[in-house]
């Protein structure tokens, strides 16, 4: 029972293979394109303002029940 070793691709069988992948890909518009990363800023945005009210509301209650400050 010997064991027949399987050949591994080549490098060059490797990039064959990107090159077919790459002709399956759908690539966005540009109007697609902007319209994503609008909406990609405006969440980021929305996050970054709800995590300062957050933050600035657990300071402001651990200021009025411990008295604590951050300076």
């Amino acid at each position: 029972m010997a064991k027949e070793k399987e050949k591994k691709p080549g490098f060059k069988e490797y990039l064959r293979g990107v090159r077919t992948e790459m002709k399956k890909v759908v690539w966005p518009t540009r109007k697609e394109v902007v319209s994503y990363t609008a909406v990609v800023i405006a969440v980021c945005a929305a996050f970054a303002v709800a995590f300062w009210l957050i933050d600035t509301g657990v300071l402001a209650a651990l200021k009025a029940v411990l008295g604590v400050t951050l300076n």
